[in-house]
């Protein structure tokens, strides 16, 4: 008898640690008098009802009997018939609820609560609230309890929290409609704006000038994805854009590097800015004067706004939250994804190609948010290697998904011809050391391939010269120091490197 005390004892521990969806003693968030005054509201004036229709769903009603009401004025508004007292209540009576939620009594003391629906809109948007701080302490409370819970995987987990939390971010943030008369103004002030530059870039440039031409800068809440081969130059690539926006224009710009170390890419940017070679900077080999080299040019770099993260397995949920809150700290201009296929979707596992969907369906939504363009890189498919002739990438070889396609704003590939042992173009012309941007699609805009010169040993991206100082057959480019003065660059046994992206399992150049 004794022993079978104790074990109720025991059970009711054990019952008393589990976690509570609120805690004793505290009621959860509402705001019912709100709820109370907003359904008298909507049957007071008809016209109320689209004021709230996008704000409130039926579980945003802390009391039963407030959902059951408003459910009865969804299906009304939904038949297109009218809102008042009386509809409202046979709507009630034809779904077997009106005695559940107190009678006729209790619809007609609801709209003596509230003399007008003038402010419906505001107590719509607190009951919204309370009801995500419910739902956020319901998600806590069961996260909670599946951790205590030694059988629980830690990583699904997390997905569910993370899928839990993004559906209440999701269901509860809408932006409001512009009327006409505001977007023509916004336009028309945009065009005088634009009247007064002199370089026509209307976005955030890239400081490659052909590319700038082409887009007029990359645009505010566009999505655009660089595709390219391992090997091409993608990261280097972002990184020469990423230094040029940050550097030369001083807008800020947000790097999420899941493949590389974010020391790597600092490491990357110190060469392409000093001018001294990967090998050097690896084993640090430098001389009097290049350390000199070294501490006089990296200044500008030192302060560049720029903020990188390298978050591996980054998820779509944990990329909004961060991007968040660097607008919000720094207000970012642009944002660069390194890259797409390494990012995870969270929530529930489906196949790959619609992990990358959803990824890439919400990385479009993020920089609409926002409003400041995001490159995307991503993978090509082996299919550009089995291809003869000259083996430029097109749109069908974007891996896995379709989708990137169909969501980009812009789609461009790098294409360096020399990775191929293609050494001269269909006019017998060098194309050493130089490097292509293909722009295969442009919802508004040209489509052009855009000619950069690659210096390899810088990992570097920079405008072609028509001068013929830059010698092609020689493969030596010539770089101007801050004084103007023009020295060579000659090619490095990097070129010969597979992946420039440089995988896990390669060694990096420094």
């Amino acid at each position: 008898m004794a022993e079978s005390s104790a074990q109720n004892r025991k059970k009711k521990i054990d019952t008393s640690s589990l976690p509570q969806a609120f805690e004793p003693g505290k009621m959860p968030p509402q705001a019912v008098d709100l709820e109370e005054a907003v359904l008298g509201a909507l049957m007071l004036e008809k016209e109320a009802v689209n004021d709230v229709i996008d704000v409130l769903s039926k579980e945003s009603f802390y009391k039963e009997v407030h959902q059951k009401i408003y459910g009865a004025i969804l299906t009304l508004f939904a038949e297109s018939k009218p809102i008042d007292i009386l509809t409202v209540t046979e709507q009630l009576r034809t779904n077997g609820e009106l005695e559940l939620v107190g009678g006729p009594y209790y619809i007609s003391q609801l709209t003596n609560r509230v003399a007008s629906a003038a402010n419906i809109e505001f107590h719509a948007r607190i009951i919204s609230q309370k009801h995500i701080q419910r739902e956020l302490i319901r998600i806590s409370s069961e996260t909670i309890k599946d951790a205590y819970d030694e059988t629980t995987d830690v990583f699904d987990l997390l997905d569910k929290a993370e899928s839990s939390l993004f559906k209440v971010a999701e269901g509860n943030i809408r932006k409001n409609y512009d009327s006409m008369t505001e977007l023509i103004q916004q336009a028309i002030k945009q065009v005088e704006d634009l009247s007064h530059k002199t370089d026509g870039v209307s976005g955030i440039p890239t400081g490659f000038h052909d590319l700038d031409r082409v887009t007029s800068g990359f645009q505010p809440s566009d999505m655009v994805v660089l595709a390219a081969r391992p090997g091409m130059g993608k990261t280097a690539f972002v990184l020469s854009l990423a230094r040029n926006t940050a550097v030369e224009f001083n807008h800020p710009v947000a790097v999420f590097s899941l493949e590389m170390s974010s020391l790597q890419l600092v490491n990357r940017l110190i060469a392409s800015e000093t001018e001294l070679s990967a090998e050097k900077l690896k084993k640090g080999q430098l001389q009097d004067h290049e350390w000199q080299q070294l501490h006089a040019k990296i200044g500008k770099l030192a302060d560049a706004p720029i903020f990188i993260d390298d978050t591996p397995a980054l998820s779509v949920f944990e990329l909004r939250a961060k991007c968040r809150r660097l607008k919000a700290q720094h207000d970012i201009q642009m944002v660069i994804i390194d890259y797409l296929q390494l990012m995870t979707a969270g929530g529930e596992k489906g196949n790959r190609e619609q992990e990358i969907s959803t990824i890439s369906r919400s990385v479009k939504s993020i920089a609409k948010e926002l409003n400041v363009p995001i490159i995307a890189l991503s993978q090509l498919s082996r299919a550009v290697e089995t291809r003869g002739g000259d083996k430029k990438p097109q749109l069908s070889d974007l891996r896995e998904s379709g989708a990137i396609e169909q969501d980009a704003d812009m789609v461009m590939f790098i294409y360096r011809p020399e990775y191929y042992g293609i050494t001269t173009d269909e006019a017998g012309e060098s194309v050493e050391g130089m490097g292509e941007i293909i722009i295969a699609k442009h919802r508004n805009g040209a489509l052009e391939n855009i000619h950069l010169k690659f210096i390899a040993n810088l990992a570097k991206f920079a405008n072609l010269e028509t001068s013929d100082e830059f010698h092609f057959n020689s493969g030596e480019m010539p770089t101007s120091d801050e004084f103007g003065n023009t020295t060579q660059i000659r090619k490095s046994r990097m070129d010969d490197l597979e992946n420039d992206d440089y995988s896990s399992n390669e060694s990096a150049p420094f």
